[in-house]
């Protein structure tokens, strides 16, 4: 399981979802518009009302409903396969990747154009349903960011994938975590040295992952402190990210390249244009 468990057991699945679909949407980059809503409706618990909003998550709405069916599990916030998609686990396997081409393709073909073909080439060669395949894979090229933003895309593709990191201190609403960055090389993008940043842990008195302690590892997403991992969902995550990583970079134009504009300099490399 990924983190913190209620008295009544894990945390259910709409409210791990909201934990990590919070952060890119309190920057506007993706679902409703009420971010506030999202947050809480996850700190009371309400899963109804979280269900509702999950859904509107067109990014990551479909891998979720692919993991379940391809699992045979009814509910796309099961935990186990909101867990999957986020962080990582055995339901992963169980997603043919014919099944991700074919879901990939329903979805950006119209858009995408030649473009597909580059986002689809990679599942072969391992790429797999997680978060950071959609980040690495589809993300440079599509050019997710919506409401006109352009950012270095170095930044955004190492904001935008799920990371880990040990809690060094914490002080209110702000944590100190030891992290990998990613590093790009001009053609490539690998994991850096470990750095400290600064994460937010809660708002106000609202936390995603409440009750932080130095030494814990955490999950991240964007600017916020996700969730506590196990040591089981963090080498699940740490493996995702990897193989993710891994396909994409055996690509002969990897997306990430394309979108840093084959500079070599990911502090002039821009992401592609916004989402309407």
């Amino acid at each position: 399981m990924t983190g913190v468990e209620t008295a009544a057991g894990p945390v259910p699945g709409p409210v791990l979802f909201a934990r990590y679909a919070y952060p890119p949407n309190a920057l506007g980059y993706c679902g409703p518009d009420d971010a506030a809503a999202l947050l809480g409706a996850a700190d009371a618990g309400a899963t109804g009302e979280l269900a509702h909003l999950a859904a509107r998550f067109e990014g990551a709405w479909p891998y979720l409903q692919l993991i379940a069916g391809c699992n045979g599990i009814g509910d796309p916030l099961d935990r186990r396969v909101v867990e999957a998609y986020w962080v990582g686990n055995a339901l992963l396997g169980q997603v043919p990747p014919g099944a991700l081409v074919t879901s990939l393709t329903e979805r950006f073909e119209r858009r995408a154009g030649r473009q597909l073909e580059p986002i689809v080439a990679s599942v072969p060669l391992g790429g797999l349903a997680h978060h950071s395949f959609h980040v690495f894979a589809v993300y440079p090229w599509l050019g997710l960011l919506r409401a006109g933003r352009v950012e270095a895309a170095l930044t955004v593709l190492d904001r935008c994938r799920i990371r880990w990191g040990a809690v060094l201190s914490v002080d209110g609403d702000w944590a100190t975590v030891r992290s990998r960055g990613l590093r790009f090389d001009g053609s490539r993008l690998s994991l850096g040295d470990e750095e400290v940043e600064t994460a937010r842990c809660g708002d106000g008195g609202v936390s995603l992952a409440p009750h932080l302690e130095p030494g814990d590892t955490v999950s991240l997403h964007w600017d916020w402190v996700c969730d506590r991992l196990t040591p089981t969902a963090l080498s699940h995550l740490r493996s995702c990210t990897v193989r993710n990583l891994a396909a994409v970079n055996a690509l002969p134009a990897p997306g990430p390249a394309v979108a840093a504009e084959a500079s070599g300099d990911p502090a002039k490399a821009r992401l592609g244009p916004a989402e309407p």
